[in-house]
């Protein structure tokens, strides 16, 4: 069981935890009462359908000669879980495990559907979809160089899920809500590709990173910084969130460090670790951060 947990790659899990928050703390926002079956059920599945992905991108990363060539990755961020190169899982047995994950949402997806409308049949099979098609061929959304994104479009649909199981309906708050903590998400999984560059550019994985090179891919740090803490302010000028959500905005600048350290050290991996850590923690303290100001301060 425990090589089976490892391979679900669980210190990631939790961005997808703080994504289901974001959609619980909007639809509170907006004066909804929550239902607490519902939202312990779309947790859960939601957490499901994330490990899912992740075990079968460690599949197809093992198909693709990927994480085999990995040399330069650090641990546990980037190169995969390693599970299938360690000898704990066979590659057959990831396969069937991850699409396993994946089809056991599906049953609690239906029936929290009939409790709160169609347009969570919609979000969810999108999701399901991105989750899928991130890796697997023939779509392989990472491999084109889209799987920022991927990232940003599948973790902003948690968000909008989570709220519409509550609200019963589409909204804009969900969106203006979880679009910054998005880009946050994309730009961890934009950073890690940096040590695997070596590995993806020998198995033809042509991310993002290894088109453009490392030399330039690293201004695209910045970039999705901006556009996620440019978000927030265009949402609060907008009405769109209160005013206290540009408190979210303070991780900026341990955000920016991580960018300075990016600059230094973008051709020498090893030295890449801080920066991994200040971008994930970033997005962690945004998400929790703006969770706070709408639950408390709506």
């Amino acid at each position: 069981m425990g090589r089976f947990f490892r391979a679900t790659r669980p210190a990631f899990l939790s961005v997808t935890a703080l994504a289901v928050l974001l959609g619980y703390a909007s639809t509170v926002h907006d004066g909804y009462t929550i239902n607490y079956l519902a939202a312990i059920l779309t947790l859960m599945f939601a957490l499901i359908a994330h490990a899912g992905a992740n075990v079968i991108n460690d599949y197809y990363d093992a198909l693709n000669g990927c994480d085999f060539a990995e040399s330069d990755r650090i641990t546990p961020f980037t190169g995969g879980s390693q599970t299938i190169q360690n000898g704990f899982l066979s590659q057959k047995t990831m396969a069937i495990f991850g699409y396993l994950l994946l089809l056991s949402v599906i049953p609690a997806g239906i029936w929290l559907t009939l409790n709160s409308g169609l347009g969570l049949l919609v979000i969810g099979t999108f999701g399901l979809l991105i989750g899928w098609a991130y890796s697997a061929p023939p779509l392989k959304l990472q491999s084109r160089g889209l799987g920022e994104w991927a990232i940003t479009a599948g973790w902003l649909l948690v968000v909008m899920g989570s709220d519409y199981v509550q609200r019963h309906a589409f909204s804009v708050t969900p969106i203006a809500v979880g679009l910054g903590y998005s880009l946050l998400v994309a730009n961890i999984l934009f950073i890690n590709q940096f040590p695997d560059v070596r590995a993806d550019t020998t198995a033809h994985k042509r991310t993002l990173v290894v088109r453009l090179g490392t030399r330039h891919a690293r201004w695209g740090y910045l970039i999705i910084l901006l556009l996620c803490y440019g978000w927030i302010w265009m949402a609060v000028a907008l009405r769109l969130l209160p005013m206290y959500s540009l408190l979210a905005t303070v991780p900026v600048l341990p955000n920016l460090l991580g960018f300075y350290l990016l600059m230094r050290h973008a051709e020498q991996p090893q030295n890449l670790t801080q920066a991994i850590k200040i971008t994930l923690s970033c997005a962690i303290a945004h998400a929790m951060i703006l969770t706070y100001v709408l639950v408390f301060f709506a």
